[in-house]
């Protein structure tokens, strides 16, 4: 079996996979291992930046005249290994909505605990002895600014949230990361062997450096992939790519819209509507500030979340994470104010037949009256919330929060993304619940390009779980 993608997802499965000892597993990565700092330190978030080696760096359109750099990662590990550790499960209302069969939140629950090892809960809700230690911050590693972000929360009248990982309301609470001891835990690090990571070797070979171009059809079946040093043929082939890797694959291997793919001149192989389209992300903006003091060397930036409903949505689809160390030394720290349920929604296309070429990321934020009302809410929410704490802000300024155009400006100017891409391969509309490709047999895809809709939380939890839930369902297909 061929598992493309070292991520969040391809890790997991490609190691549950060869842990049944009934086949050998193939896991292909376009990037290198690293041990880098950047990789190895959670405080580190230096290898997100534009530019850098361990990151695809996809140039985006948030919004009409705002590109942004998107980092995806490019490593053995994949975002796991580069970004900032926050590891939150979706919420039992984002499976209620999305009315998958075999998907609902009891259905994934055992994969989510199978993933970890929870340090601080424990009970039928969290998993202990799973290859990925999961820690809120404590102790020296918690922050001075976090205790004062919470009282805030409390002081405005937000519930607390002890735990985000219990499937409960929205509330203000520490938010648990794969991280311990300072250092990022990456799904490699958890689920390969060595010389990639520490688990116990199995049936797995990893080869990284290793650039898939496009999927080879037989006729509707898949029969391996095309990569920059040749050819490599499998019975099975699931791509886990991530949400932007694995539509990108599909539209190049002639599976998607078949307008689409004729304009571009890449041959159509399968027409199927829904490949890198209608897909949803989390806007977000920054709201610097001057935190309340300094934060040890080894703590996570990502310490503490108010999860809350902006007036429609009892489950929470408003976001204020406290970054609670600067992204760069001798700034500001932030609060990131994030909308979690859009309504907008973003295309992936190609720009050219070659697969060497980067796709077109077109966000399409904020474009509802009620997507640009509840951004605001959140905005206007992170400054009471610092006014609350007593902890000044940078900006926006005063006359700019207190009025709707002024703000949408100052929003627009400023306008970034969680990187929390889903939906680009959904399924309903590309694969099936089995998550195999629809209309071609042998190609599956497992990543959060196959959630119909981005969580109300952070995705990363939910990558890894797709890839613990895709082995089960590939080893009995």
């Amino acid at each position: 079996m061929l598992v493309v993608g070292a991520g969040s997802a391809g890790c997991a499965l490609a190691a549950r996979l060869a842990e049944r000892g009934d086949r050998s597993v193939l896991l292909l990565e376009a990037g290198p291992v690293s041990t880098l700092p950047e990789v190895t330190r959670v405080a580190s978030l230096a290898a997100t930046a534009p530019g850098h080696p361990l990151n695809w760096g996809y140039a985006a359109t948030l919004v009409r005249d705002r590109i942004v750099a998107v980092p995806r990662g490019r490593l053995v590990g994949g975002s796991s290994a580069i970004n900032g550790a926050y590891f939150v499960r979706a919420v039992p209302q984002d499976f209620a909505d999305w009315d998958v069969p075999g998907w609902s939140y009891d259905d994934v629950l055992p994969y989510y605990r199978r993933s970890e090892h929870d340090l601080d809960f424990t009970g039928d809700r969290h998993g202990t002895g799973g290859p990925l230690r999961v820690r809120r911050p404590r102790g020296p590693l918690l922050a001075p600014t976090t205790p004062a972000f919470l009282a805030a929360c409390t002081a405005l009248g937000y519930p607390p949230e002890e735990d985000k990982n219990a499937g409960g309301p929205p509330g203000a609470g520490l938010v648990p990361s794969n991280a311990a001891d300072g250092v990022r835990i990456s799904t490699a690090a958890a689920y390969l062997p060595p010389p990639w990571g520490a688990a116990p070797a199995n049936r797995l070979d990893v080869r990284s450096g290793t650039t898939v171009l496009r999927v080879l059809l037989d006729g509707h079946r898949a029969i391996g992939v095309e990569t920059t040093d040749g050819t490599v043929h499998a019975d099975r082939v699931v791509l886990a790519a991530g949400a932007v890797g694995s539509p990108y694959l599909l539209l190049h291997s002639g599976i998607g819209p078949g307008e689409h793919l004729r304009a571009v001149g890449v041959a159509v192989r399968h027409d199927l509507p829904g490949v890198g389209e209608d897909w949803s992300d989390h806007p977000s903006v920054y709201l610097p500030f001057q935190g309340a003091g300094p934060v040890a060397a080894d703590a996570v930036a990502g310490q503490a979340a108010l999860n809350l409903d902006s007036g429609s949505d009892p489950a929470g689809d408003l976001e204020i994470l406290l970054f609670a160390r600067p992204f760069t030394p001798g700034a500001d720290v932030h609060l990131m104010c994030a909308l979690q349920r859009p309504e907008s929604r973003g295309s992936l296309t190609l720009t050219s037949a070659d697969p060497l070429v980067p796709p077109r990321l077109d966000y399409r934020y904020l474009r509802t009256e009620a997507d640009r009302r509840r951004q605001r809410a959140a905005v206007r929410t992170a400054a009471d919330l610092l006014r609350a704490a007593g902890l000044p802000r940078s900006e926006p300024e005063g006359f700019v929060l207190g009025n709707d155009r002024r703000l949408d400006g100052w929003i627009k100017e400023v306008l970034t993304t969680s990187v929390h891409l889903c939906g680009s391969a959904a399924i309903g509309s590309v694969v099936g619940p089995d998550l195999r490709v629809q209309g071609i047999e042998g190609l599956w895809v497992a990543d959060t390009s196959v959630l119909p809709v981005v969580p109300r939380r952070g995705p990363a939890a939910t990558a890894v779980m797709i890839g613990e839930r895709a082995a089960d369902l590939l080893g009995s297909s």
